[in-house]
C-alpha cells in the first residue's frame, strides 16, 4: 500500500525517479538518526548539506540560480518521499517550496543571484517569519516594524512558531514599513542572521509532535537590515506577495497530508495482519477490515483531490479558494484516518516507539499551520 501503487496523473518518470532516489537516501541515511534528532529537538546542519549535495533542496528553482531546474512536481515528489520514509522533522518544504519561491517570484535579480544558489547547497537554511505572539492568522495585524534610516531599515519585533528557526540563517520577515497603511503597509524584509546585531533566537519550542523540527521564537531588537534586502525592492508589496504564494504553501500542507495518510495505512495494514488476538490476526475481524476499508476510501478521495489541485497548480491555475478547500478537507481527513489507524494498534498505538503514534502527533498541526482550517473555510466562502 505504498504511494507508488497509486501513480498520480501529474507525475512524470522524472518525478518518480526523484521520489524513489530520495526514499532510498532517507531510509538509509536519515532514518537511523531520526531518534537522536527527535531527542535533540532538531536535525543537524550536516543533514541539510547532505540534502543539498543530493539535489533535494530548491528542486524547482531554475539552474541559473543553482537549483535543479524542475517544477513543483519535484517538490511534491520529495514530500512524498519524506513521508514514505517517516522523516517528520525535515523543513525542506519550507526552505525550498516556500522561501525559495518568494525569492524566485518576488525578488530582484540581484537577490535571486545572491541567495538562491547558497540555499540550493544548504549553506543557507531558510525560514519565513509571519506569525507573531499576538497575531496568528490575522496578517494585517502585524506589529513588527521596519523603519527606513538611510540605506538600512531598523527592524523591531518578535515572531513565534517559526519552522527551521534554530538553524535558519536567512529569514524572510513580514513587517510593517508603514504602520498607517494596513495591508498596503506590509513588506517582506530578508534578514541574514549570521552577522545581524540585535537578532536573537528564543527557545526551541516543545511541541506535541514534529519533535525533530526546530520551531522557534525569533526576536529582532533594532536589527539594522540593508535596504537592498527589501524583497522586490519596493515597500508595501508584502501582503500581495504573501497572498500570491500562500496557495502553494497550502498545497504543500495537503501533499504532506497524503504522504502521512499513505504511511499510516501501510503500517496499520501490516500490523493488523501480524498481530493476533483470540487466536487469529486482528485483520481477520470484520470491524478491522471495515475500518481499514473506510480509511482507504478517505485516502483515495483525498489523493484524488490533491492530484487535481496539483494538475491545476502545474498549469498555473490553482486559485486561493481551491487551495484553501483542499488544505482544509485533506488535513481534516488526515487526522481522522490516522486516529482510526492508531485505534487498531490498541495500547501500542499510544507508544511513541511506534510510527503510528508519531504520525498521530505530527498530524494535528496540519489543521493549524498554513492558516487554520477555520480560516480556510472563511477564505473559500468569499468566492461562493
Amino acid at each position: 500500500m505504498a504511494i507508488q501503487n497509486f501513480p498520480a496523473v501529474w507525475m512524470t518518470d522524472e518525478h518518480r525517479m526523484l521520489q524513489e532516489s530520495a526514499v532510498r537516501f532517507f531510509k538509509e541515511q536519515w532514518v537511523p538518526k531520526d531518534a537522536a534528532w527527535r531527542e535533540a529537538g532538531m536535525m543537524d546542519r550536516e543533514a541539510w548539506e547532505q540534502a543539498g549535495a543530493n539535489g533535494f533542496l530548491c528542486a524547482s528553482v531554475p539552474e541559473q540560480y543553482g537549483g535543479a531546474g524542475g517544477d513543483f512536481g519535484h517538490e511534491a515528489a520529495l514530500l512524498y518521499a519524506q513521508g514514505e520514509a517517516g522523516i517528520g522533522g525535515f523543513g525542506g518544504s519550507v526552505h525550498s517550496g516556500i522561501v525559495a519561491q518568494y525569492i524566485l517570484h518576488c525578488g530582484t535579480e540581484a537577490q535571486k543571484q545572491r541567495w538562491l544558489p547558497r540555499m540550493a547547497t544548504g549553506e543557507l537554511i531558510a525560514a519565513i517569519a509571519m506569525t507573531e505572539p499576538g497575531t496568528g492568522s490575522d496578517l494585517q495585524g502585524l506589529r513588527t516594524l521596519a523603519v527606513r534610516e538611510g540605506d538600512h531599515y531598523r527592524l523591531s519585533g518578535s515572531k513565534t512558531f517559526i519552522s527551521n528557526g534554530q538553524l535558519a540563517n536567512l529569514v524572510v520577515v513580514a513587517c510593517k514599513t508603514d504602520k498607517e497603511q494596513g495591508a498596503q503597509g506590509i513588506s517582506l524584509l530578508v534578514v541574514e542572521t549570521d552577522d545581524a546585531q540585535g537578532f536573537r533566537r528564543g527557545r526551541n519550542l516543545e511541541k506535541i509532535g514534529m519533535e525533530s523540527q526546530d520551531t522557534s521564537e525569533l526576536f529582532f531588537d533594532d536589527v539594522m537590515v540593508p535596504a537592498d534586502n527589501l524583497l522586490g525592492g519596493e515597500e508595501g508589496q508584502g501582503f500581495f506577495q504573501m497572498m500570491q504564494e500562500l496557495p502553494q504553501e497550502r498545497l504543500i500542507v495537503s501533499v504532506g497530508g497524503i504522504a502521512a495518510m499513505e504511511l499510516a495505512m501501510q503500517v496499520t495494514v501490516a500490523y493488523t495482519k501480524e498481530r493476533t488476538a483470540f487466536g487469529k490476526p486482528i485483520f481477520a475481524f470484520q470491524n478491522t477490515r471495515f475500518k481499514l476499508a473506510e480509511c482507504q476510501a478517505l485516502l483515495l478521495a483525498s489523493r484524488a483531490l490533491v492530484d487535481a489541485a496539483m494538475v491545476a497548480h502545474l498549469k498555473g491555475e490553482l486559485g486561493i479558494d481551491r487551495a484553501a478547500l483542499t488544505k482544509y478537507w485533506v488535513t481534516d481527513n488526515q487526522c481522522r484516518l490516522v486516529d482510526e489507524c492508531l485505534q487498531l494498534f490498541g495500547g501500542y498505538g499510544y507508544m511513541k516507539e511506534y510510527p503510528i503514534a508519531r504520525l498521530w502527533a505530527d498530524s494535528r498541526v496540519q489543521r493549524i499551520y498554513g492558516g487554520t482550517n477555520e480560516i480556510m473555510k472563511e477564505l473559500a466562502s468569499r468566492f461562493l
